[in-house]
Formats: C-alpha cells, structure tokens, sequence
C-alpha cells in the first residue's frame, strides 16, 4: 500500500475528524472508502454516457420504437389481449 499526502480545506478536515468518529474508522479507511466510491460512480457515468451516445446514433439510424406503440403494450399488461413488445417502425 502506498502513501499518499493530500492538503484538505478546513472544513473537509473537519468532516472527515467527526465521520471518523461516529463510524469508528480511521480517516485513511474512509478516504479508501470515499475514493473507491466515487471511481464507482465515474465508471458507471462514463457507462452511461456510452449508451446515451449508442442511442442517438441508433435514433439517428431510424432504429426507434414510437412511444404510442410502447404505451399500447404496456396498458395490454395482464389483459386478455397482451401484445407482444413492439417492433422498430411500429
């Protein structure tokens, strides 16, 4: 495990003083924690971004379904006449 200085503003340092307390860890655990979730959280954003950018070049593409064509499958939920999912250009 490596060492690594950080400068932190006072008002941080004194976030991280009071957490350490009330959760009974020490401020290196939970920067460890802090930081392991928030690389968490940009991975699953850049995931998100690459779909987005996937789903308008589809739209782009013409490779849509029309929201009336959902919204009818979707009220056919658990009646007698279920649709099947809609297809592209429905």
């Amino acid at each position: 495990m490596s060492v690594t200085t950080v400068r932190l503003q006072p008002d941080i340092e004194e976030n991280l003083g009071a957490m350490t307390e009330k959760l009974q860890r020490s401020k290196s655990w939970l920067i460890n924690q802090a930081l392991r979730e928030y690389f968490e959280r940009q991975e699953l954003e850049q995931a998100r971004w690459q779909e987005t950018l996937q789903a308008l070049e589809s739209v782009a593409q013409g490779r849509i379904v029309s929201g009336e064509a959902v919204d009818a499958w979707l009220q056919s939920w658990g009646t007698e006449n279920e649709l099947s999912p809609p297809k592209r250009g429905q």
